[in-house]
């Protein structure tokens, strides 16, 4: 996807009007551990606690200036439901969200906590946004969808604070980049042409949940089972097939990581930075350690997407039987 100039200023200054740029620090301990310069993408640090409130609050000020929506409605494990719930309740829309039975209790509150009308359906995201499409069209509400180019316009505006801060030429050899839905991966993609970055972009993929790596594999969407308990942001059972074309195009690889690798992965980053990760937030780093042999010496970069767990699944994972 390519965007101009106009449109990624417009989702600055919408993104800038409610929060500033995220930090990011490549952590002694964590280089140490690993052996190379990991840089850390602080997106755990934004209002709602993750990279999806960007997009929100562009796809809503592009829905504020078409007008006529009066309520929303989306399908969501959490964050682009907490994002949904954020722009919704900035432009005075009411907001319904469908998340699937088994959500993260946190996560259902914040959303809760925001306005929105949570109801509960289905075993995974897919059949979760099937029943939110029936109900936007019983109820006449606008469907905001998991993807979308006004979504990723505004969570791009991450991607370009990383990639700009570095001197040309300076910037990580290879970034890892998780895949849910393919909103972060895109934006990651768009940003590194927009400012002529020359890093890698691998994707990373639940080992329980692989579509896009089977598709990316197969050069089109197949859909794969979901049975992954930590990395309920990746938890994608189709991949989007937009998405897809652009990982295709983008991609050097997609790589898949267990629950175990993204559990340990976490461990590390509050042991080293003192952050808090959930497991899609912490699946790039997984990856990076997975590939650690790989990229020896060199300098690489990481997001941490986003920091909502459960403190009671936070508390498993820092203390593994």
């Amino acid at each position: 996807m390519i965007f101009k100039r106009e449109e990624v200023e417009a989702a600055q200054r919408t993104v800038y009007a409610v929060m500033p740029p995220t930090p990011q620090y490549a952590w002694p301990l964590l280089g140490g551990r690993l052996g190379m310069k990991v840089w850390v993408k602080h997106e755990n640090h934004t209002p709602a606690g993750a990279f999806k409130v960007r997009g929100g609050l562009t796809y809503f000020a592009g829905l504020a200036q078409a007008g006529g929506a009066t309520g929303v409605i989306t399908a969501t494990r959490g964050n682009h439901g907490q994002s949904v719930g954020f722009g919704a309740r900035k432009y005075g829309l009411a907001a319904t969200i469908v998340v699937p039975h088994g959500n993260s209790v946190e996560k259902n509150a914040a959303m809760r906590a925001l306005g929105a009308d949570l109801i509960e359906h289905g075993d995974d995201f897919q059949a979760a946004r099937e029943h939110a499409i029936s109900l936007a069209a019983e109820r006449r509400l606008h469907m905001v969808p998991s993807f979308h180019r006004d979504l990723i316009r505004g969570v791009m505006t991450y991607w370009i604070e990383f990639f700009e801060s570095f001197a040309r030429g300076e910037e990580p050899e290879v970034v890892f980049v998780p895949i849910g839905q393919g909103s972060g991966f895109c934006a990651a993609a768009a940003a590194r042409a927009y400012t002529g970055a020359r890093s890698a972009l691998i994707g990373v993929v639940s080992s329980h949940a692989t579509s896009y790596l089977d598709s990316f594999r197969a050069r089109r969407v197949v859909a794969a089972p979901v049975t992954t308990l930590l990395a309920d942001g990746m938890a994608c059972r189709i991949a989007d097939e937009e998405a897809l074309q652009v990982v295709l195009a983008q991609a050097e690889d997609v790589v898949a990581v267990s629950d175990e690798e993204v559990a340990y992965a976490m461990r590390v980053l509050f042991a080293d930075t003192h952050n808090v990760a959930e497991g899609a937030g912490a699946a790039g780093l997984a990856a990076a350690m997975q590939q650690q042999a790989r990229w020896q010496g060199r300098s690489v970069g990481v997001a941490l997407t986003g920091g909502n767990v459960d403190s009671a699944m936070f508390a498993r994972v820092l203390s593994p039987s």
